[in-house]
């Protein structure tokens, strides 16, 4: 009672809990981060792609909603369309989260709003994820005239809530399967994370064969 008078008169917060204090501090921590944490909104399409949190960008028509949709329906999984809700939540982490009153759907032109979850079932969606790559749908036009590194297919980062986030920028054209490029994007990017790089590779390929030691 003495300790709640004391709260009381000096507006400090006071709370009890039966756990004990090491695993109240652990909730506690957790707690506090994610309601602490830096947010932002991004527009885009943001999916679970072999594992890993992929953001889709582009402007308006460029085909974001129907990647996503072919990505879904070859086992990969929504987690927010449109609206992508970002936090960051450790220093080098974003979290991805869809907005409650989004949750589930998908606005596909010609089709209008989907529900994933209704036509491919629980699996098919996913609650939260956090971000590890930005794939860039362009138009050919919009590349310039420095145009993209043909060497290195992750040759760019965006900073993301004060997180650099590799990225992907990938030319949309007619016959080209974009789908099937996202998923080697996020097949290099994991190699690459674990020390294996092709371009690397590549080039030592190439030195070695100039300098004759090529087996």
């Amino acid at each position: 009672d003495d300790l709640v008078a004391a709260a009381d008169r000096s507006d400090t917060p006071l709370f009890a809990s039966p756990m004990v204090s090491t695993e109240l501090m652990s909730h506690l921590s957790h707690y506090l981060t994610q309601e602490l944490a830096e947010i932002m909104l991004m527009h885009g399409v943001f999916l679970e792609v072999t594992g890993m949190g992929v953001l889709i960008k582009g402007n308006a028509g460029v085909g974001k909603s129907e990647l996503a949709l072919e990505l879904v329906t070859r086992g990969h999984r929504l987690v927010a369309d449109d609206a992508v809700e970002l936090k960051r939540v450790a220093p080098e982490t974003l979290e991805g989260n869809c907005p409650a009153l989004l949750r589930d759907f998908l606005e596909v032109h010609g089709l209008g709003i989907l529900n994933i979850r209704y036509l491919f079932g629980e699996t098919a969606v996913k609650q939260q994820k956090n971000l590890k790559l930005i794939v860039e749908l362009v138009h050919p036009h919009e590349i310039g005239e420095v145009g993209l590194n043909r060497l290195d297919m992750v040759a760019s980062a965006e900073t993301v809530l004060g997180v650099a986030i590799p990225k992907v920028r990938i030319p949309v054209a007619a016959g080209r399967n974009i789908a099937v490029l996202v998923e080697v994007a996020v097949r290099n990017h994991i190699m690459k994370s674990r020390g294996i790089n092709p371009v690397e590779q590549f080039m030592l390929r190439q030195q070695a064969a100039i300098d004759g030691t090529a087996p």
